[in-house]
């Protein structure tokens, strides 16, 4: 089967001319120009190895590091920089990161690396990807892990409080869903909960102030005189 790599590489030039020489090599290569774009194709894709820029916009390579680790160990990743500095390599190391090549690098000795870094990659057990998958709520570019309480909407991570983080799991649960107050209320804070249905609201809105901060785009939407629903936007 061929291995399916991911570049995350701002430079195009470069982006196109490794894309192409691994294409050559028989891998399937995907490339993304941004730590956001990267990571969201990332968590969308399945893929055997992550060629990884330091000096991205948007999210940097440590920072894009840092989520894919969050998550998961198994996919190898291969730091490229331009930097000399030894601190830098170290952080990443110690980040999670397999090895690291500094540009500007032959790439035979990129290749070389890859071989390597695939060749004696922990391979994942299909039931630790499965149980993975199990904790992995997605809709659109909405994404929530219940083993890591890490919410990221458009690649950018939300800080949630406990309820908050709640509410919105219930919802991720039910998209399309036009879920009551009654319902929501019932499911987030309980049987037992007889405090007034506006918290239902009130809650609502400080969720969607923090998605809508990271990205313009409302997913979760008022039904007026009914609840609420999480769906995309048809606009």
């Amino acid at each position: 089967m061929e291995k399916k790599i991911l570049i995350i590489e701002d430079e195009e030039n470069i982006a196109r001319v490794l894309q192409l020489e691994l294409q050559f090599e028989g891998y399937i290569a995907d490339v993304a120009h941004t730590g956001t774009t990267g990571l969201i194709k990332y968590r969308e894709g399945s893929y055997d190895l992550v060629l990884l820029d330091l000096m991205l916009p948007e999210m940097n390579g440590l920072d894009v590091l840092k989520r894919i680790r969050a998550t998961e160990q198994s996919t190898p990743v291969i730091l490229l920089t331009a930097r000399g500095e030894v601190e830098d390599k170290v952080k990443g190391l110690d980040l999670g990161a397999n090895d690291y090549v500094t540009k500007p690098f032959e790439i035979e000795e990129l290749l070389a690396r890859i071989r390597a870094t695939l060749r004696f990659a922990k391979p994942s057990s299909t039931q630790e990807e499965e149980n993975l998958d199990l904790h992995l709520i997605s809709y659109g570019q909405l994404s929530l892990h219940e083993q890591t309480r890490e919410v990221l909407y458009y690649g950018t991570p939300i800080q949630l409080t406990p309820r908050e983080y709640d509410l919105l799991n219930y919802l991720l649960k039910h998209p399309k869903q036009v879920l009551s107050r009654e319902q929501i209320l019932e499911s987030v804070w309980g049987f037992d909960y007889y405090g007034d249905t506006n918290v239902v609201d009130v809650y609502i809105r400080y969720v969607r102030q923090k998605l809508e901060a990271a990205h313009n785009s409302r997913i979760i939407h008022t039904v007026r005189g009914v609840g609420y629903v999480l769906k995309e936007s048809s606009s």
